[in-house]
């Protein structure tokens, strides 16, 4: 009876002991097997945090402002929320922040473009933005007085931010999508207009003359890893100089800038201008005929220099005779001449051309620039309706 007693308690002793070292084997595995993942994700997080290009990198390919566009849409790229209302504030600027909208209803009501064949872009997020912009800068513009300095519109500083936000860079962060995703259409189908864009002040830590975000570099940078384009060149017309895509791209030797400005008005960036590789400077007063002249030699000597894979061009009218900002004295007309020439420039060479309307602070600028995307069409330099 006591030998099977303690048969029996022995019996139980292995069996509990079997059971408490699977246990304890299990734990072990699985402890080394969360230990792992863990030093994994912890080597991946400081890998990423060491490296920023693979980190940009993992930004760009995982965006998703590129999307297939139907042959139903043509490659003019707008939406109503560029336009900026706020509360009639918006008025203290020179800049006509209803120009977008009044470029498409003219080109809408001439009969070249129809309402549901233009593209909507999307808005950039906050992970797109940091593809080019630092997280300081972006969290500076949840401050309202900030964003006031960059609009140059003061009192915006007094309003909330969430306001600020909604109205102002909301707005802009949807124009920014659309000229990344402009790169995408230009290489399908070798041109495409961004009714907006073009914030050529703005550089990756600091904004300024009304631009918020650096599209133009930003535009880039997805173009290099998304579309595999390893040279562009910057074509930029805009009467002021584009200090802040020469800021951030200017020691980039896949980037070719041609930058045709007036020197004695903003942004007087002189660090900025070592970075132009081809400077062309248009002083106060400088009429149509000497402009259009300039242009040629700069567009044939850009030829010779650089042989890129696309062109952005920065197609600011505040190159008009009248315009308070510019000071130039380029007729309408010559605004759409202009026009004409960098896309046969561009047409001549088979480049993909990305079009950014910019700067321009007279209310005939709308009517301008829809006069110069019609005359494009009429020249078979682009497409306004759908295949």
């Amino acid at each position: 009876m006591t030998d099977t007693r303690v048969i029996s308690t022995w019996t139980e002793f292995t069996r509990n002991s079997a059971v408490y070292l699977l246990i304890t084997f299990v734990a072990i595995k699985v402890y080394k097997f969360l230990f792992c993942c863990n030093r994994t994700s912890e080597m991946s997080s400081f890998s990423m945090a060491t490296h920023p290009e693979a980190l940009r990198r993992e930004r760009i390919l995982n965006s998703k402002l590129y999307f297939d566009v139907p042959l139903s849409k043509v490659s003019i790229i707008y939406s109503s929320a560029y336009n900026i209302f706020f509360l009639g504030i918006e008025k203290l600027h020179p800049f006509d922040s209803t120009k977008w909208g009044r470029v498409c209803k003219f080109l809408v009501s001439d009969g070249f473009l129809e309402e549901k064949s233009i593209v909507e872009p999307l808005e950039a997020s906050m992970t797109d933005l940091l593809v080019v912009h630092s997280e300081n800068y972006l969290n500076s513009l949840k401050s309202s007085a900030t964003v006031a300095r960059i609009a140059e519109v003061p009192p915006v500083a007094f309003f909330p931010n969430f306001l600020v936000q909604q109205k102002v860079l909301y707005p802009f962060r949807k124009q920014v999508g659309g000229t990344i995703l402009a790169a995408k259409l230009a290489t399908e189908r070798g041109w495409a207009i961004n009714i907006g864009g073009g914030f050529h002040h703005c550089t990756a830590e600091r904004g300024g003359g009304f631009c918020a975000f650096a599209d133009i570099s930003l535009c880039v940078h997805f173009a290099f890893l998304r579309l595999r384009i390893s040279r562009v060149m910057i074509i930029d017309l805009d009467a002021h100089q584009g200090n802040g895509h020469e800021t951030d791209l200017g020691d980039d030797n896949r980037v070719y800038i041609l930058d045709m400005y007036n020197p004695e008005i903003y942004p007087f960036d002189y660090r900025a201008r070592r970075f132009i590789d081809q400077k062309v400077e248009v002083v106060s007063g400088t009429t149509t005929e000497e402009y259009l002249r300039k242009l040629d030699d700069a567009l044939e000597v850009a030829s010779r220099n650089f042989q890129p894979e696309m062109v952005i061009y920065n197609a600011g009218t505040d190159i008009l005779d009248g315009d308070p900002l510019g000071r130039l004295k380029i007729s309408p007309d010559g605004v759409t001449s202009r026009d004409e020439k960098v896309f046969r420039f561009a047409r001549e060479k088979n480049i993909p051309l990305v079009m950014l309307t910019s700067g321009g602070y007279m209310q005939s600028s709308a009517r301008v620039i829809a006069d110069s995307i019609e005359n494009l069409s009429r020249q078979g330099l682009i497409q306004t309706q759908p295949e």
